[in-house]
């Protein structure tokens, strides 16, 4: 090769390199947005309006359409997270601050060009509704968008902004409702992504809902609301529905007492006043013990009625479902409430918690020894937390459809904490925390072996990397590429199986549930916990 043919092809290599990390641009119903092109080739759009700020007046109203721009707005950096305590340890936000302008989202796609019509999944964070962040690592979407899913994350609205009701409130509405704008957050990103996911490759009729814990929550809620309920292709659910005794939504009556109360507590009744409040002093008044409780409302308009009934009537999505929760999701100290498990205390707080259901409970979960005390204290307290509603949602879409459920137990324990994190140890639902224990006179026994709550999230999304708190081992990514390809899988197909997977078959209607393990080694089988289940669904029905 001549010098001249050398110096024209490094010129054509340039060009090509400059074109490749030319800044990627698609035209929303706002305006245009640009992103970037990450490493492995994905774009990434970050801190896209999906409504306008609730702020000022818009504070607890249903979340507004953005507003368009001129130009072009970069889309490079996560929005604000919403309003919110530092209360998980397991959290970390790559977002830039807080505030209360936060509805935005976040979109990676793997799309060549804008017809490619590929699937979407949309998922929405845990933390209980008042905590999380679209922006946090383990839901990163480039994984799966390498698996050639469009994948969108958001923000909504938490705690006191998110779920605060109030007569006033209901009165000014034009749906006369109150509650709820977390969910109408989450409403409205499907709405918008509806609206525009096609310029970034997905296809509108092919989306996804995904979430774990109150993300997993608000799934359920979103597959009986009338408002949601048909733009949906299929839903997973890790770890919770909206069923007693797991974040029940409440009558608007009682919502609108609570509001009032922290108004009253507050001393600031007015409504205008209250809107006036800054958003940081609003959060700090309402994170004081016992100021406000945050939970959904059966307003009439996001929830027309209880989501058992709703599914009991058919006015539910009638979609393929994926749904499970893991193996430990609390220990057994969460139940005990700090008391050593022997025998004596394990019956006095089955007693003190379930009373006269506590002999029919002990059945279920006896407790003769001190290592059968752990694994039932285990076993109850997981249930009873959000095993139970997560099993009855399976139970119900399996019963009052005929689309596709399967279900899953994620039972890979993390491995050990990096050595030098020092003197820390998992918390009680997930997150790191000083060990006190270590100060303590009586060392508590070893709990059960297991997967904890919300350890599932890095090993589904493909996201075990960006934790660097654990000492991932070979099988913990050979767990987590055989689960990412599951959901991969599903959401794509609406069937989660597929080349070298053990074979996963959907529940049957009237048999107990088939159930996935999902493990180094994943193999499945029928249900093994019915009868507690069956036993827990008395009490839980029962005891409104």
């Amino acid at each position: 090769m001549n010098k001249k043919c050398l110096v024209l092809l490094l010129i054509i290599q340039s060009a090509f390199c400059v074109l490749a990390q030319k800044a990627p641009q698609a035209k929303v119903e706002q305006g245009t947005v640009e992103g970037m092109v990450l490493k492995s080739g994905i774009q990434n759009y970050r801190g896209i309006p999906f409504a306008e700020p609730p702020v000022g007046e818009l504070r607890w109203k249903a979340p507004q359409p953005a507003k368009k721009w001129s130009g072009v707005r970069k889309a490079v950096e996560f929005g604000s997270n919403a309003m919110q305590k530092p209360v998980f340890g397991d959290m970390s936000f790559r977002a830039p601050s807080m505030n209360e302008d936060c509805l935005y989202l976040n979109v990676w796609t793997p799309a060549k060009k804008s017809t490619d019509k590929l699937p979407v999944l949309v998922y929405f964070y845990g933390g209980g509704f008042i905590a999380g962040d679209g922006s946090e690592n383990r839901y990163d979407g480039e994984s799966l968008a390498e698996k050639g899913i469009v994948t969108v994350t958001l923000n909504y609205r938490l705690g006191i902004f998110g779920f605060f009701s109030h007569p006033e409130l209901t009165k000014e509405s034009p749906n006369h409702a109150s509650g709820n704008y977390g969910l109408l957050d989450q409403n409205a990103a499907l709405l918008w992504v509806q609206k525009n996911i096609a310029a970034f490759g997905g296809d509108p009729n092919k989306i996804t809902i995904a979430g774990e814990s109150a993300g997993s929550i608000s799934v359920s809620a979103q597959m009986v609301s009338p408002l949601s309920s048909r733009l949906i292709a299929g839903a997973i659910g890790q770890s919770g529905a909206m069923i007693n005794p797991t974040l029940a939504a409440v009558p608007l009556a009682d919502a609108e007492r609570n509001g009032v109360a922290f108004a009253e507590k507050i001393n600031v009744t007015e409504l205008s006043k209250l809107r006036s409040i800054p958003a940081e002093q609003l959060l700090e008044e309402a994170s004081k013990p016992g100021a406000f409780i945050t939970r959904a409302t059966l307003d009439g308009y996001f929830l027309t009625m209880d989501p058992i009934q709703a599914y009991q009537g058919g006015y539910h999505s009638q979609i393929p479902l994926l749904v499970g929760w893991t193996s430990a999701e609390i220990p057994y100290q969460a139940f005990m409430q700090g008391q050593y498990p022997n025998p004596e205390n394990y019956k006095k707080r089955v007693q003190e918690t379930y009373k006269d259901w506590a002999a029919e409970i002990l059945k279920k979960y006896s407790g003769k020894n001190e290592r059968e005390v752990i694994e039932s204290a285990t076993a109850l307290g997981s249930d009873g937390f959000i095993v139970y509603s997560t099993w009855k949602w399976a139970e119900l879409h399996k019963s009052y459809t005929k689309k596709p459920v399967y279900t899953y137990v994620f039972s890979r324990q993390r491995p050990s904490l990096k050595s030098e994190l020092g003197n820390m140890k998992e918390g009680l639902a997930g997150g790191l925390s000083k060990d006190e224990n270590k100060k303590e006179e009586t060392k508590m026994p070893e709990g059960v072996k297991g997967a904890n709550h919300a350890s599932d999230i890095e090993y589904a999304l493909g996201n075990l990397a960006s934790n660097t708190s654990y000492e991932w081992s070979a099988d913990d990514y050979k767990t987590s590429a055989a689960m990412e390809d599951y959901f991969a899988n599903f959401i794509k197909t609406g069937n989660p199986n597929g080349k070298n997977l053990p074979e996963w078959l959907p529940c049957e209607y009237s048999n107990a549930l088939n159930i996935m393990e999902i493990n180094v080694t994943s193999k499945a089988g029928p249900e093994q916990n019915r009868e507690r289940y069956l036993l827990l669904d008395n009490y839980f029905t029962t005891k409104k």
